[in-house]
């Protein structure tokens, strides 16, 4: 497990916060990412935009289309990583898909994410049965694949949790991603189960826009993933997002710690 990921969570409940790398640019999207820091974000996901997001709602989709038209592109995603980690020593997360990643070159892919120091990744779509045929390059590279438990995991949490890495990605809710006014999954069930087997933290993502879901959620993990909520301030204010986005990430990230 990433020193980095493990520090995210080792004094309090961490707030994690999601935006997609040159969404709507390049330099916003930059601008987006530190803004989220700079509000108290413990360890930032950040997403490689991908042509067909089969875990993403409309929010991130059409984030991923704007970021695609752009210009945006897997080394450029690379590019603003670096960027952001010459300016902080929180955990870098990036979330993609395995097309990408596989086109790369997994072994590539993982030895840049470790030059530029990027922690870990989240592929929605690689099932845990295949998890194997990228572990081997990015634990080479100290790369941690982080794993996702959804509601419908029941059989297969034990086997997930076991041998998770860096933290557990507990999905709130079934279907996309996306803001929810509600969730009605029974997370408590889920989460007894997944820490009777888990070595590392468990946050829960899908769903959580306001700092009333965070604080909640935090009651029953380790921590809290924010992104569509993000995402769709990008959309509403373009490349004037920064100033929103750092004041609900302040909100949330006072949620998640307690304040």
């Amino acid at each position: 497990m990433s020193n980095r990921i493990a520090k995210a969570f080792e004094n309090q409940k961490a707030f994690i916060g999601f935006l997609t790398a040159g969404d709507p640019t390049f330099d916003a999207s930059y601008d987006n990412i530190m803004a989220l820091i700079n509000a108290g974000a413990d360890l930032v996901e950040i997403g490689i935009p991908f042509s067909d997001p089969i875990a993403e709602g409309p929010v991130i989709q059409a984030a991923d289309v704007r970021a695609l038209k752009g210009g945006m592109t897997t080394d450029r995603a690379f590019e603003l990583a670096a960027k952001v980690r010459s300016q902080t020593d929180i955990p870098l997360v990036f979330m993609t898909y395995l097309n990408p990643v596989f086109k790369y070159g997994y072994d590539k892919f993982f030895a840049k994410c470790a030059e530029i120091g990027v922690d870990g990744l989240i592929c929605p779509d690689m099932p845990f049965e295949e998890k194997h045929e990228a572990d081997g390059a990015a634990k080479a590279h100290g790369i941690s694949i982080i794993s996702m438990i959804s509601p419908t995991s029941e059989e297969r949490i034990k086997a997930i949790a076991e041998s998770a890495e860096g933290f557990l990605y507990i999905v709130s809710s079934l279907g996309v991603t996306g803001v929810r006014s509600e969730i009605k999954t029974d997370l408590a069930a889920i989460m007894e189960s997944v820490k009777k087997y888990a070595k590392v933290p468990a946050a829960i993502g899908f769903g959580i826009s306001n700092p009333e879901q965070a604080a909640k959620m935090v009651k029953l993990a380790d921590g809290v993933i924010v992104g569509s909520a993000m995402v769709r301030l990008v959309e509403r204010y373009g490349g004037n997002a920064a100033v929103e986005i750092e004041k609900l990430a302040k909100g949330l990230a006072d949620a998640a710690h307690g304040v």
